[in-house]
């Protein structure tokens, strides 16, 4: 094991003693780890140590509550990701958005590409960047490569909302934010207003008020 490599898992033994059975806390917006370069997994940690970060990854994305969570997210540079989405009740919505369910899943040194030229344009937010909203073009379709928590390949087309949530979390291992992708004219505040907003099957309104286009 390098020194980096032990350097690494020493963080992962320090958050995983000081969260016990809680939350991690979610590194915010200017920490430096946000911004480079998750380390990829290869083996560092223990299988059972990797289990528990795996599980305390879980229990903080949904007390949060969010639909994803990168491990630089509670301040670990390694390219490690959780993703579940209940998805929403109103099937206006859930249609126009192809928000479909996303059932619970560990990605390991996940990587994408698009699939298809089709971009979808919604509201996203994000834990590290609590209280605030903005309109990001995402691609609609995206192959998703990764392992999960046992070692086994991933290798999966994925549509709408899951392709949202997947390019949002492996963008974190790259040190990239959804603001970074943006329309900054949308970018609005997650109160009454922002809710109005994001509450759109698609933001059109939005578009027209605040002066932003939808491509």
């Amino acid at each position: 094991m390098t020194a980096l490599d032990a350097r690494l898992r020493e963080e992962v033994l320090r958050l995983l003693e000081a969260a016990g059975d809680g939350t991690a806390p979610i590194t915010r917006a200017g920490h430096p780890v946000l911004r480079g370069t998750a380390q990829p997994y290869d083996g560092q940690l223990e299988p059972d140590e990797l289990t528990a970060l795996v599980a305390l990854l879980h229990r903080t994305m949904r007390a949060a509550p969010g639909v994803g969570l990168a491990a630089p997210q509670v301040g670990l540079a390694l390219a490690l990701a959780v993703v579940e989405d209940p998805g929403v009740p109103l099937e206006a919505i859930a249609e126009v958005r192809e928000r479909a369910p996303l059932p619970f899943r560990v990605l390991v040194n996940p990587s994408y590409r698009a699939e298809g030229d089709e971009r979808a344009v919604f509201y996203e937010g994000c834990l590290s960047v609590p209280g605030y909203q903005a309109v990001v073009a995402r691609h609609r379709a995206v192959r998703l490569t990764a392992h999960d928590e046992t070692g086994a390949a991933v290798d999966e087309v994925l549509t709408g909302w899951p392709a949202r949530i997947v390019q949002h979390e492996t963008d974190h291992l790259h040190g990239t934010l959804y603001l970074d992708r943006a329309e900054l004219r949308s970018f609005t505040a997650a109160d009454e207003l922002g809710v109005r907003w994001a509450s759109e099957p698609r933001p059109e309104a939005a578009s027209a008020a605040l002066g932003f286009p939808l491509t």
